[in-house]
């Protein structure tokens, strides 16, 4: 099999390609021969060593694969040989065979390709999560969304749209109009303008129901001030600790004390609350996420969602994937393939 590995700390230029044998799959397990592999924000944190969850260098990334199986381990039917399915995986995925725990091989539709099923998992469940379980959106409410062209922001506008929910969000102004065939109301150019001075003129002082950010720093102080009474923030990422792509200890130190104090009785005096998602430390709550992953399988099917793939880059230029994401230039999802 083929890997990238990442193999000390630094730029996309660190990023290795080996070669490895065929994992075997263990009791319980099913072997996928993999098609497509998701990218996500939070594998160039872990390659600049900014995430605190990954492994030891060196480690192969990657949170999530589709492909077909092509071996069962003891305890696994046999009838699964030739299934297509997408996983999510602990770290490891950028790999063209991969091993998991068969519950977490989840059969893909015919009508779902593997590029479309990659770019599914860690997105679509981190959006679901935050914006149908945490933030309970209801039909005409507000909602902004941060990175709305990125991986979880085009899967969060979609979800958000069907809800029937005003949307807002914030991406380069060459990203505006494909966000608003996806349905988005209020597009925000991050670079020029003022996202909180923009909401206030747009909902005339009222604020927003639900914030959904992944920015971190001064962003979520000013996302705090922009709810309306019973309002939720939900905090998912922090990538103003990497905003030019590099390792900078006093970026770092920057950003985290910009980052507000949610003291308890102000909470209880403003009616607001405040979310904290990390996908990668959900893995215990296995039925919560088939949950949201059937879905949101489903809405694809019925043509509600559309997965959005941006590129497909091959595992020899893998470094170009992170150079993509880095330089924001995506708009939906980045995948590796074989």
């Amino acid at each position: 099999m083929r890997q990238i590995w990442i193999s000390r700390k630094g730029g996309p230029e660190v990023l290795e390609l080996r070669d490895a044998p065929d994992p075997a799959p263990q009791a319980g397990q099913v072997r996928i021969r993999v098609r497509a592999a998701g990218v996500n924000f939070a594998e160039t944190l872990a390659r600049l060593g900014l995430y605190p969850d990954a492994p030891r260098l060196p480690f192969v990334p990657g949170y999530e694969v589709a492909g077909e199986i092509d071996g069962v381990g003891p305890g696994v039917d046999g009838a699964r040989m030739g299934q297509r399915v997408l996983a999510l995986t602990r770290f490891g995925g950028y790999s063209d065979v991969v091993c998991v725990p068969q519950a977490q091989a989840e059969p893909l539709p015919e009508a779902v390709s593997f590029a479309e099923g990659a770019s599914l998992p860690v997105n679509w469940i981190t959006a679901w999560h935050m914006i149908v379980n945490l933030g309970n959106l209801k039909a005409g409410q507000r909602v902004l969304v941060h990175a709305a062209a990125g991986g979880v922001g085009t899967a969060a506008v979609q979800i958000a749209r069907r809800i029937g929910a005003e949307v807002f969000g914030t991406a380069s102004k060459a990203k505006h109009a494909r966000l608003r065939e996806l349905g988005l109301h209020h597009a925000i150019d991050y670079r020029t303008q003022d996202f909180e001075e923009e909401v206030r003129r747009a909902t005339a002082g009222k604020g927003v129901n639900l914030v959904l950010d992944a920015v971190g720093g001064a962003s979520f102080r000013k996302g705090y001030r922009l709810l309306a009474p019973t309002g939720r923030l939900v905090m998912f990422g922090a990538s103003a600790l990497a905003s030019d792509g590099k390792r900078s200890l006093p970026q770092v130190v920057a950003t985290l004390a910009r980052m507000p104090a949610f003291w308890p009785l102000r909470l209880l005096n403003d009616n607001k609350g405040v979310f904290g998602v990390n996908l990668g430390r959900l893995w215990g709550e296995a039925e919560l996420l088939q949950g949201y992953m059937r879905e949101v399988l489903a809405g694809v099917v019925r043509g509600e969602f559309r997965p959005i793939v941006d590129s497909e880059v091959p595992f020899s230029q893998a470094r170009r994937a992170h150079e993509r994401l880095r330089d924001r230039e995506n708009f939906g999802k980045i995948l590796l393939v074989p």
